[in-house]
């Protein structure tokens, strides 16, 4: 599965049974001064049988890590914990805009294309490719 932490979101995706093609799926609505919504993602890893969590990390430009790349590893700690799965960490830089550009080529409504969940969910997408596409090659 994928994940690609954010402020008012996190968005998800998951990879075909053979690990070879990602897809996003949902976007978790975060709640500000509250818990990480872990119950709500434990579930979708449940649901969908979830043996590894892939998580963007939110790298500099430069490729340094940042305050909120500390975070999102302290994020991705809690869920190997909670959810008992291992977690990878990968590079998430430019995911957002690739995967804005990508829904706005499909042509949807200005509706649909302001429901910055999608955008969440493809980024997560992204992500999870990305790593997929990299053990693939190893």
């Amino acid at each position: 599965m994928g994940v690609d932490f954010g402020l008012k979101r996190i968005g998800l995706a998951v990879s075909d049974p053979t690990g070879t093609i990602a897809a996003p799926l949902q976007t978790v609505k975060r709640r500000a001064g509250k818990r990480l919504p872990l119950k709500q993602i434990a579930e979708t890893v449940r649901e969908w049988e979830v043996r590894h969590v892939v998580v963007g990390l939110p790298l500099e430009l430069s490729g340094n890590e940042n305050e909120w790349c500390a975070e999102v590893r302290d994020m991705g700690r809690k869920l190997a914990d909670r959810l008992g799965v291992d977690v990878s960490f990968v590079d998430e830089r430019m995911t957002s805009v690739r995967a804005e550009r990508a829904v706005r080529s499909l042509g949807l409504s200005r509706t649909a294309l302001r429901d910055k969940g999608r955008i969440d969910a493809g980024a997560a997408q992204l992500i999870l490719q990305s790593w997929l596409d990299r053990e693939g090659s190893l």
